[in-house]
């Protein structure tokens, strides 16, 4: 496979390593094995010298040579405020970027990209009306600014239509990984192994409910009210009164931010909490059930495990 890695002036340093690392090894582990698939693979740039966000320089070939490519992956960029973020994927500065992503998704070339790299994707109009993920830190400007995409904050990795797309920052190393099982299992798998990697299904545990709410006032309001009640039996439409807004409006505006209902968002905070009381005090799961608001310990143990994959014991031990 002909794999076209291209680099952007600031790139995310980390994102791109991540992505030739993981690459040169399978193609090392490739060659262990008979019938291997083996990932050729070219880093491109505008410039022929191209600066990372840690001020390091990449050589590059030029953009053409993603011509004849299967693959054509787009790093992120290191930014991490949404609105710097949104003026930067959508200005003349990245124009080239996004008319090489969009001619080669023309073509018939599958793309993948993570973390704020799949903003440039969204841009380019290769992801509408398909499912993706990005960064869950910028699920809200991504929801308010691509609603034509169906985004899943959740998942860890999204593969839809020849766009593939992965989550946060060291979400690059499930990007690649995911790239190489797509090709060979067994090379992914031996990768997994010599890098000391495990493929993350879900970045939902990483998710901090409060840095979501923050995008928006009725929302950060009803998690600070939230918060104060966990304890009790929260009821939505008495939260809405509380808040001088109508339940409509809540349901809405707590959908449109966190990407989920209000009642799922009362549920993330109450196992956020959970977690915290397991790690930092010696109370039972029963004392802590009650405190975050579940009268039966086995509802929030079936929770944690759905959650984080984890039982109660191994959260203690974090």
């Amino acid at each position: 496979m002909e794999i076209a890695v291209l680099v952007n002036e600031d790139v995310f340093d980390s994102g791109l390593t991540a992505i030739l690392d993981v690459l040169d090894t399978a193609n090392a582990m490739a060659e262990q094995l008979a019938e291997a698939p083996r990932w050729n693979v070219t880093t491109i740039g505008f410039e022929s010298r191209v600066r990372t966000s840690a001020g390091l320089s990449v050589d590059c070939e030029p953009v053409t040579r993603a011509d004849p490519a299967d693959l054509l992956v787009v790093p992120a960029i290191n930014e991490r405020q949404p609105d710097a973020l949104v003026e930067l994927v959508g200005g003349e500065k990245s124009l080239p970027a996004r008319e090489l992503i969009a001619k080669t998704h023309g073509r018939g070339a599958a793309i993948a990209s993570a973390c704020a790299g799949t903003f440039l994707l969204a841009e380019a109009g290769v992801l509408d009306g398909l499912r993706a993920t990005t960064t869950w830190w910028l699920a809200p400007a991504f929801r308010a600014r691509y609603p034509q995409i169906h985004l899943d904050q959740n998942s860890m990795v999204v593969h839809e239509d020849q766009v593939t797309t992965a989550g946060a920052a060291f979400g690059h190393l499930d990007l690649a990984l995911a790239l190489v099982r797509a090709g060979s299992p067994t090379v992914a798998d031996l990768v997994a192994q010599y890098l000391v990697v495990d493929e993350r299904p879900s970045q939902a545990p990483y998710i901090m409910p409060s840095a979501l709410a923050q995008f928006d006032p009725v929302v950060a309001a009803f998690e600070r009210w939230a918060r104060d009640h966990l304890g009790e039996a929260i009821s939505i439409p008495e939260a809405a009164r509380r808040l001088g807004v109508s339940e409509r409006t809540l349901q809405r505006t707590v959908q449109r931010t966190m990407g989920t209902s209000p009642v799922r968002f009362i549920q993330d905070l109450r196992i956020e909490r959970a977690i915290h009381l397991l790690r930092t005090t010696d109370q039972s799961l029963e004392t802590i059930a009650r405190r975050v608001g579940y009268e039966q310990p086995n509802t929030l143990r079936t929770l944690l495990r759905q959650r984080t994959g984890k039982t109660t014991t191994s959260l203690r031990s974090v």
